[in-house]
């Protein structure tokens, strides 16, 4: 299961995006260091269900389906915060870094109100500029990495010139245990100096920061968006940083508990809810609820927790959602289950790369593939598209 990790700094609403995201319940309180341990749930990325446009009623098994839309699940990791000095240990540090690597893709939740300072004390709203948070959190991952690589830097060299080693396996030896591929390394390596012995620290640090943003892209989210500082300060950043999604968690978390108590209609990552019990709510929570729709749904289009998750998974790390099938007339697994399973896939794969996503010996037998959509075979370099029905046929 892909894995996001949602970070930051302590103190600017990482729990409560954690919370709203998968409708767990962890610890949330106004003090640095309240998530001490990795916390770990399931969320959800949404995509629109075939069984909507082919007109059928869905069953599914790895996910679900509601109205047409398929919740496919994905696991989000809630890490300690970090703070400056975090790469030499400082607070939870490396205890925060080693948690991260486990993660694809990390969601980057900063204070969009300056109402937190750089280690998550609270202080004045707006006095504080979250652009230093965006900086320095790259800087310490990027700093962390560094030091792996750094680490018996000429004795390695040295090896590599003697044993005639390709230094982007050395390096990838090197960084095991992040989540990092070779491929990701040999890709960041392009655009540094060939000749790794002339490398120097800068050199070093620049090839660090590519692999960072190739094999753990980052998507900021601004929190907290709805209060009055944070409408200059989302400008400011969204100037600098193009992955910028305004939020609030905890106008998402209200929503939810007041739609799973009864009290409206309302789905994750809609720009509207419905009141079902106006009689059953109190006037400070009718204000509420139309404090959160004036300044969050109809300002920003939804509260952005659901946009996030679906950003990270299908832009950030350009994923699609294949339909695997055994009949494709019938559009249904051995056991008559339709539309069983939705499987996230890297897009411009092939049919063969999903075979082995549904289990290592249907890629080991793979002769072909039928598209349920087209009512045809399709060839071996066939690229899936988002939504596509396959069957496959092994020998």
């Amino acid at each position: 299961m892909l894995q996001i990790a949602v970070t930051g700094k302590p103190n600017v609403g990482k729990s409560s995006f954690f919370n709203s995201a998968t409708a767990s319940s962890v610890e949330m309180a106004n003090y640095p260091f309240t998530t001490i341990d990795a916390n770990k749930a399931i969320g959800h990325v949404v995509s629109e269900c075939p069984c909507k446009l082919l007109d059928v009623k869905c069953n599914p098994q790895n996910s679900d389906c509601v109205d047409g839309k398929r919740l496919i699940p994905i696991e989000l990791i809630d890490v300690a915060g970090l703070v400056p000095g975090a790469h030499e240990g400082k607070g939870l540090g490396n205890k925060f870094l080693d948690d991260l690597m486990q993660a694809k893709v990390l969601i980057h939740v900063i204070d969009a109100s300056g109402s937190t300072d750089s280690e998550g004390n609270p202080v004045e709203e707006g006095s504080h500029d979250p652009l230093d948070d965006l900086e320095f959190m790259e800087n310490e991952i990027v700093m962390w990495l560094y030091g792996i690589i750094n680490n018996n830097w000429d004795r390695l060299i040295r090896k590599i010139g003697a044993e005639k080693l390709d230094i982007s396996k050395v390096l990838f030896d090197q960084l095991s245990g992040t989540g990092i591929s070779l491929e990701d390394i040999i890709e960041a390596k392009r655009n540094i100096e060939a000749d790794y012995t002339k490398w120097e620290e800068e050199d070093i640090i620049e090839l660090t920061r590519n692999i960072l943003k190739i094999a753990k892209p980052m998507l900021i989210v601004a929190n907290k968006a709805d209060l009055p500082s944070s409408d200059e300060n989302i400008k400011k950043i969204q100037e600098k940083y193009p992955n910028v999604i305004p939020a609030s968690a905890e106008s998402e978390l209200a929503l939810v508990r007041a739609s799973e108590a009864g009290l409206i209609n309302y789905v994750p990552g809609d720009s509207s809810f419905e009141i079902l019990e106006k009689d059953k709510l109190s006037k400070g929570q009718l204000n509420a609820l139309n404090y959160i729709d004036e300044n969050i749904l109809k300002k920003y289009g939804g509260t952005g927790i659901q946009k996030t998750l679906n950003e990270a998974i299908f832009n950030l790390l350009d994923m699609i959602v294949v339909y695997p099938v055994e009949d494709e007339h019938k559009l249904t697994d051995q056991k008559g289950n339709v539309l069983p399973d939705g499987i996230l896939i890297k897009k411009g794969s092939v049919p063969r790369e999903l075979a082995y996503l549904v289990h290592t010996d249907i890629g080991d037998k793979f002769l072909h593939a039928i598209s349920a959509k087209k009512n045809m075979r399709v060839a071996s370099d066939y690229e899936l598209e988002n939504g596509d029905i396959i069957s496959i046929i092994t020998s």
